[in-house]
């Protein structure tokens, strides 16, 4: 077992392992790939208060996210194709996740299934949903996560229409992989991925075929898949989603004070604050930057997450601090299952509990609950630089 010290350490062992077509699709953004390296970059920007002479004695990270019970402010994000970063991946993620004791979200993109992730685990998971244009299959999907005794739905408000990832085009990204030479060639370098990926349960889409009618084979899939997403979708259709499921629900991908205060108008458990890892809408701002503003919009009507640039238990604290009640991570996991499976991530979360829990004490804080913008140095134009015309 190789000594991880940090996120990246997984990566690198990550980048090893898997092939390039996976590995690309989680290691990128939309075009220039400007959002997707400032979501990191700008945790860079706020700095930590040292205190001294403080009793650390006793700390404790655990605290609650929508009324749960977790470890620490963490919970796995939803991240489709998980089940090809690692054989039956999303089933090893979950199993991490719910050992720890934080809270592991489905996506509607998996390859296990939301029936192949519950009969492997012992509690709730979180459920994510996309909108489509087939409302019986979405109707139906709701229906399977509720029987499934899923804790939450989280609908994803920001892939109406797909942004174009130059390197998934390029890979010619299929679940399944395409066998072409290139990727044959890539494949017979990655002999371990391939041995474990003959013995996994499912290698497409588990929420998807099966349960659609017509889709039989890839081809039928990806076109299927393309045209599905719906573009139409409004606070209306989200309104009518939340009810359908009447239970819990967290709404991702806010971005924009003002879609913020709409979402909590419609009386949403949680918003996560999320710009989608940088893969939709190339030149937004990074999600640590908008957040203040977000939270001072909305921070007392609504419960706030936050999504996209998360590799360390420090811009955990940094999240945290800035009025977040609980982060995802997406990457930095998939970095831990593509390493080394259900261990690594495993080893993901014990290095991002490591880190939160000692910077918590290097800033004199005991509790997660007692962490405000009172622990950071934040620049005086973080958040301000730009301004809009509305």
């Amino acid at each position: 077992m190789p000594v991880i010290t940090n996120i990246n350490d997984l990566k690198r062992i990550y980048e090893r392992r898997v092939p390039r077509m996976f590995f690309d699709y989680a290691e990128s953004g939309s075009w220039t790939e400007q959002t997707f390296r400032e979501n990191t970059s700008d945790f860079d920007q706020i700095r930590l208060r040292q205190r001294v002479a403080v009793d650390m004695a006793g700390r404790s990270t655990a605290t609650q996210m929508i009324g749960q019970d977790v470890a620490m402010p963490v919970a796995l994000a939803p991240v489709g194709l998980t089940g090809m970063q690692c054989a039956d991946g999303e089933i090893k993620a979950a199993r991490a996740a719910e050992e720890f004791g934080v809270p592991f979200t489905l996506s509607t993109m998996s390859i296990n299934s939301i029936e192949d992730v519950a009969e492997a685990t012992t509690k709730p998971f979180w459920f994510q949903l996309y909108t489509m244009r087939d409302l019986d299959y979405t109707a139906r999907l709701i229906q399977r996560a509720k029987d499934a005794k899923c804790s939450a739905l989280v609908i994803t408000l920001d892939l109406q229409i797909l942004g174009q990832r130059h390197k998934d085009l390029k890979n010619g990204l299929s679940a399944p992989p395409k066998l072409t030479p290139r990727t044959i060639a890539n494949l017979m370098t990655k002999w371990r991925w391939g041995i474990e990926m003959l013995g996994a349960k499912r290698r497409h889409f588990g929420n998807i075929v099966g349960h659609v009618e017509g889709i039989s084979d890839n081809s039928s899939l990806g076109a299927w898949t393309a045209e599905q997403f719906d573009p139409s979708l409004d606070w209306s259709k989200v309104e009518r989603l939340m009810e359908m499921w009447d239970g819990r629900v967290i709404l991702k991908g806010i971005l924009d004070a003002e879609d913020a205060r709409m979402a909590a108008k419609l009386g949403a458990d949680a918003i996560v604050v999320s710009n989608h890892g940088g893969r939709q809408l190339d030149g937004a701002l990074s999600s640590i930057r908008m957040l203040p503003e977000i939270m001072d919009a909305v921070g007392d009507q609504v419960e706030v997450h936050l999504d996209s640039g998360i590799r360390s238990g420090q811009d955990v604290l940094k999240a945290v601090a800035l009025g977040a009640k609980g982060t995802m991570i997406g990457r930095a996991f998939v970095y831990g299952l593509g390493a080394m499976g259900q261990a690594g991530v495993t080893q993901t979360l014990n290095v991002l509990h490591k880190e939160l829990d000692t910077t918590m004490a290097l800033c004199g804080e005991k509790s997660v609950a007692n962490l405000g913008r009172h622990n950071l140095l934040v620049p005086q134009d973080f958040g301000g630089r730009w301004q809009s015309n509305t």
